[in-house]
């Protein structure tokens, strides 16, 4: 159980570093940007708050919950794959690429982790 939430919340603590990583150097006048903290603020909220489902699943052991979180944590997958190009496109967000791969490989173990862990209390059929 806590190796699970473990994982997930350096998965969060990934996605936190890599929005503040962007915020550094913004792109253009509608991304998220020190300048106006209100949006940072917003965009770091939406980011604790999406991440609390499979933090608050990664307590549980039952299969049923632990199968849910896997493809919650999927979504995760998804969206740090969508940020890697970002780093490629834009030469300053080099670090954000670096963030996403290992937010995908963090999250890629949290899933195979979430999986592969038995419940003690699963009756045997």
């Amino acid at each position: 159980m806590f190796k699970r939430f473990l994982m997930v919340f350096s998965m969060l603590i990934l996605a936190v570093a890599g929005i503040l990583l962007v915020a550094r150097h913004p792109t253009g006048p509608n991304t998220v940007s020190y300048d106006e903290p209100l949006g940072l603020w917003i965009s770091l909220g939406m980011i604790i708050v999406l991440f609390l489902p499979p933090l608050i699943l990664s307590l549980f052991s039952n299969r049923t919950v632990r199968i849910i979180s896997a493809v919650y944590q999927a979504f995760i997958v998804m969206a740090f794959l969508g940020v890697i190009p970002i780093g490629f496109l834009f030469p300053v967000h080099v670090w954000v690429s670096v963030i996403a791969v290992l937010g995908t490989l963090v999250s890629l173990a949290s899933i195979v982790l979430t999986l592969r862990t038995t419940s003690t209390k699963e009756m045997t059929f």
